[in-house]
């Protein structure tokens, strides 16, 4: 459908679909927004795409009326709650990353970022945040679902955290933002990553560093 030229939404004259899967996930969000779709935050591109074209029909639709990216567990449910189609923001230590004596030397030599707006001095480079916002965002437009490992749970806490990149690899079940942010936040954990390789293409690399203890 995608390399078809035009709108292939009957009825939605101001809506070019082809044109909307050109976007990155964080433009489709703000499209979305000023559309005023609801709940967004949990939706990935082509439930942003449709969720415009929707609205554009009069139809409407927010992140609950989908399932949006979350499965198992309720997540679509209370793992979304809260967050709505507001930006989550820098987080209990403004994006700064989190210091301790486990401290990986991949935290040591990662460029720190604070803000969405902050850039990569060059491709290829490590770069560390606990900025939630700068987080989602990089986790979105790579298609990520925030997940944990089934099996890694304690009681009722959440196991390993991972990210849902449609790869069969873990036995991920997917939680919501809120509770995948709590979690992280719980256990000081920093997010380094990368936005591109050394080449320049889109890199899906990242790890989660605990500088409180050897194992995050």
């Amino acid at each position: 459908m995608a390399d078809q030229p035009g709108n292939q939404t009957p009825n939605t004259p101001d809506v070019n679909e082809s044109e909307l899967r050109d976007l990155k996930v964080d433009e489709l969000r703000e499209r979305a927004k000023d559309a005023g779709v609801s709940g967004t935050s949990n939706l990935k591109k082509d439930e942003l795409v449709d969720a415009i074209a929707e609205q554009s029909r009069g139809g409407g639709r927010g992140a609950d009326s989908g399932g949006g990216g979350a499965s198992g567990g309720g997540a679509s449910g209370d793992g979304a709650a809260g967050g709505g189609d507001e930006e989550f923001g820098a987080g209990p230590d403004d994006g700064r990353v989190r210091q301790g004596p486990e401290a990986s030397r991949s935290l040591q030599y990662s460029q720190e970022v604070t803000s969405p707006d902050e850039q990569p001095e060059r491709a290829g480079r490590s770069l560390a945040t606990t900025h939630h916002e700068v987080i989602r965002q990089w986790a979105e437009e790579r298609g990520g679902t925030p997940a944990t490992v089934e099996g890694t749970e304690h009681g009722d806490h959440l196991g390993v955290l991972r990210f849902d990149f449609g790869d069969d690899t873990d036995r991920l079940r997917h939680v919501g933002w809120d509770e995948w942010f709590a979690t992280f936040d719980d256990r000081r954990l920093n997010f380094i990553y990368q936005e591109t390789r050394s080449d320049g293409s889109q890199s899906n690399f990242f790890r989660l560093d605990n500088p409180e203890r050897e194992d995050g």
